[in-house]
């Protein structure tokens, strides 16, 4: 079955001079437009394709990769505004609509938005929405512990930064524990430290504890031998010194080093790291 506003596997069944039709199951069979249509393309070949609607509600399949497909959030910019609502460049041909209920202040042309992209059901079509905290958390958190999870900047509070867990959930990271910059709708990896009683769910940027120590401790090496063998830092510098080279934490560091120290590849100073000979 075909899925709207997703990539599909879909295998080429007719080849016009405009375009190629492939296989839609019960949907149909679907236009891909030539300019679309990859070199040496043959009847029966599988291709791998992104289904949404033309200007005339029909399916038709792009190779173009939008910048977020259905189900997913993203950062993406306005184009233009009429009595529709506010239309946004998700990096198709065709912009997305963001319907003016769906929008939590009144949107401006040349500014972006954090919205998520779902099938409207009452029309059949790929709209988006800015009140995303609606498609969030309406399933039970099922993480492991130190679990890694993609996340996507949301916006800062007082505690710390929102940010979204696998499009399904909303998580914090707490400022004492950034040492990168976080912009909105910037996409990373991060790491969960805990599932609270009250459902909300406290996020690492780092993995936790000695699965980051023994990531960190090649990066401290390979800075090194970038240096020349000798890094300006030590367990006396600074959290901000020390963030600015390896986005850690202070303690972080100082584990590291003093890991590094015991296996007699380095030497700690008052005012340096270096490498043992």
């Amino acid at each position: 079955m075909v899925e709207l506003g997703k990539y599909n596997t879909l295998r080429v069944v007719k080849i016009l001079d405009f375009g190629v039709y492939l296989d839609g199951g019960s949907s149909g069979e679907i236009l891909l437009p030539s300019r679309y249509v990859p070199e040496s393309c043959q009847e029966g070949d599988s291709i791998v394709v992104f289904v949404c609607l033309d200007s005339e509600d029909r399916l038709i399949a792009t190779t173009q990769r939008p910048y977020a497909q259905v189900g997913e959030f993203a950062l993406l910019r306005v184009n233009a505004v009429n009595r529709y609502g506010a239309f946004l460049d998700w990096g198709l041909m065709k912009d997305i609509l963001v319907p003016f209920r769906e929008q939590k202040t009144s949107m401006q042309p040349g500014r972006s938005y954090l919205v998520y992209i779902y099938v409207d059901h009452a029309t059949n079509r790929i709209v988006a929405s800015a009140k995303i905290e609606k498609f969030l958390d309406n399933t039970p958190p099922d993480y492991l512990h130190n679990q890694e999870v993609d996340l996507i900047v949301d916006r800062q509070t007082d505690l710390g930064y929102k940010v979204i867990i696998n499009n399904l959930h909303s998580g914090i990271v707490y400022h004492n524990e950034i040492f990168c910059r976080m912009d909105k709708g910037a996409r990373m990896k991060g790491y969960i430290k805990q599932i609270r009683p009250d459902g909300k769910i406290d996020v690492s940027l780092q993995p936790l504890g000695y699965a980051y120590i023994d990531s960190l401790a090649p990066k401290i090496m390979e800075a090194l031998a970038k240096n020349g063998g000798v890094l300006p830092l030590s367990d006396k510098s600074s959290s901000d010194e020390i963030a600015a080279y390896f986005s850690c934490s202070k303690k972080s560091f100082k584990k590291a080093i003093g890991a590094l120290y015991k296996e007699r590849k380095i030497s700690i100073y008052e005012d340096r790291i270096e490498l043992n000979q």
